[in-house]
């Protein structure tokens, strides 16, 4: 199963990490905790819009650009999720030559 929280955190700490930012210093620039940011990026809690807000301004992150990125990370992982089904092809339809035409009266 996918969860959305997981994959949020996981991008989360990518841009936190690319800032060379600590816990402690996101904490400080956002005014959340930092035991809470670190759940958050563990993917153990939900994050509000308002507190994810917070954070992708700390992190001088668009929102647009948090969720573009979770929604990639979304998709890929249900992509990976999904059973290879194996394509078939249907078998030759052979018509006779002496075979009538029908028109459809649509």
């Amino acid at each position: 199963m996918v969860l959305f929280r997981r994959l949020l955190g996981d991008v989360l700490r990518e841009r936190r990490v690319e800032r060379g930012l600590t816990l402690r210093e996101l904490s400080k620039e956002a005014r959340v905790s930092l035991g809470y940011i670190s759940e958050i990026e563990r993917g153990r809690k939900e994050a509000s819009s308002e507190l994810l807000a917070s954070l992708c301004e700390a992190l001088e992150t668009p929102l647009s650009a948090v969720l573009r990125d979770v929604s990639h990370a979304v998709a890929v992982e249900e992509r990976a999720a999904m059973p290879a089904t194996p394509l078939t092809v249907p078998a030759a339809v052979t018509v006779p030559d002496d075979a009538e035409v029908v028109a459809s009266a649509a």
